[in-house]
């Protein structure tokens, strides 16, 4: 650790994994305001700003009030919500937190799976509501498992980590991607409608950006049939939220498992109300072991590039920006 690094201010706008927090605080000069608003930092502050954590949204504006700013480091694989093409024109590095939370986010879509197939949480509470005792045994669920073909939109690293377990689970694999990925066995198709059309059941990890808006669409899920189970695990603004509620009402598909939605934490009553949904409060990643991992990426990506190393993991908007010497 070098005496200049302690210089450096890094600002973090908005809440912070305190362990990243901590880190932070002992490697740099750390500045904390409420929430990513201009108006809550002086002039003077915003120019001694070089880097940023961050797990909040950041907009062109804020980037733009910090004159001399060198680094985001965002705290999520995720980053739809920082504008990293704004960054990358203006020459400022954007990190995310990939890998570390891979597995985690696919155990996540596993559970959800089984438990919007099997009526899991719903056979728990039949047992703690005392309904075994006095009902007798929870119904036989609708659906199963067995012989089911899986869809994957979106095959990145998750969706592979995905496609491992439901190999694991006798499903058989087909997938949707901007393209194809050549080493992969699995059935590839070019369009997402057509990958619905050859599967029964749709799990999406897409990213949340502009060509994946309300790509899941009332089409989409029309195409997927009454027997269908969509399960998303992305990115809440991928789906038509409304038709995706009037499918599940009109029985256009059997059920859905969400981790996401359009408006977090904003849950619409309808969809809370629907017997066939499951629902997470987007909790993929969210375990003591995954989300310190994630927050000790965010720091190395700081440490790394204050260090005249480069970024751990740059995205793709800003990979071209090389190191700055120290």
């Amino acid at each position: 650790m070098t005496d200049a690094r302690h210089d450096v201010t890094i600002l973090v706008p908005g809440r912070l994994h305190e362990h990243a927090a901590n880190r932070i605080d002992k490697s740099f000069r750390i500045v904390r305001i409420e929430r990513a608003d201009a108006g809550l930092i002086d002039a003077e502050t915003a120019g001694t700003v070089r880097g940023m954590a961050a797990m909040t949204g950041i907009n062109a504006a804020f980037i733009d009030a910090l004159p001399k700013l060198e680094i985001i480091a965002n705290f999520g694989v995720g980053y739809d919500a920082v504008d990293a093409k704004h960054a990358g024109a203006r020459g400022i590095m954007v990190t995310n937190t990939p890998d570390v939370l891979t597995e985690e986010v696919a155990d996540t879509a596993l559970g959800l799976l089984i438990n919007t197939v099997r009526e899991l949480p719903k056979a728990e509470q039949w047992l703690r509501q005392g309904r075994w005792e006095k009902d007798g045994h929870y119904p036989l669920s609708q659906a199963t498992l067995r012989g089911r073909r899986a869809g994957i939109f979106g095959m990145g690293r998750i969706g592979l980590a995905i496609a491992r377990r439901l190999e694991a689970f006798g499903l058989s694999i087909a997938y949707h991607n901007r393209r194809k990925v050549e080493e992969l066995p699995y059935a590839y198709h070019p369009t997402l409608i057509g990958l619905a059309e050859a599967v029964d059941t749709l799990i999406s990890v897409a990213p949340g950006t502009a060509s994946t808006d309300k790509a899941v669409n009332a089409a989409v899920l029309k195409a997927l049939g009454p027997d269908g189970v969509f399960i998303n695990i992305g990115r809440g603004s991928t789906v038509d939220q409304d038709a995706l509620i009037d499918a599940l009402k009109n029985g256009v598909i059997r059920a859905a498992g969400l981790d996401v939605f359009a408006d977090e934490p904003r849950v619409p009553q309808a969809l809370i109300d629907l017997p066939n949904a499951s629902l997470l409060p987007h909790v993929g990643s969210a375990s003591v072991h995954t989300r310190r991992a994630m927050a000790d990426l965010v720091v190395d990506n700081l440490i790394s590039w204050f260090s005249g190393k480069g970024p751990v993991t740059p995205v793709a908007e800003t990979a071209h920006i090389p190191p700055r010497p120290i």
